[in-house]
C-alpha cells in the first residue's frame, strides 16, 4: 500500500481510477434521471398507453371531430377505452 501512495514517478497508478469513478457517477446520474424525471416528459397521459405522443382517447376524439366515425361508434369505442384507460374527461362522459 505504501508503494502506491509514494510512487517515485508521480502520483501513482491509482490516479487512473479517477476517470473511471467520474464515468460511473455520470452514468449513474443519467440513469436515475432517465428513470424518474425524463420518463414522462412530452407525453400527455394520466392513465394510459401513449403512441406517438397521443392518447387513444384523444385519437378517438379527433376521428369523431373530423367525421371519420359517427356518434354511435364514438360512444361505443369510448366505453371500451374508458374500461381500459380510465375516464375520458373529468367533466363526465
Amino acid at each position: 500500500m505504501q508503494t502506491l501512495a509514494q510512487w517515485d514517478g508521480g502520483p501513482g497508478p491509482w490516479i487512473l481510477f479517477f476517470p473511471l469513478i467520474w464515468a460511473a457517477v455520470v452514468i449513474g446520474v443519467v440513469t436515475v434521471l432517465r428513470r424518474t424525471v425524463w420518463r414522462g416528459r412530452g407525453r400527455g397521459r394520466p392513465g394510459g398507453t401513449v403512441h406517438d405522443g397521443q392518447s387513444p382517447i384523444a385519437v378517438l376524439g379527433r376521428r369523431f371531430a373530423s367525421g371519420e366515425i359517427d356518434e354511435d361508434e364514438y360512444w361505443r369505442r369510448l366505453s371500451v377505452l374508458d374500461e381500459q384507460f380510465g375516464p375520458a374527461s373529468k367533466g363526465g362522459s
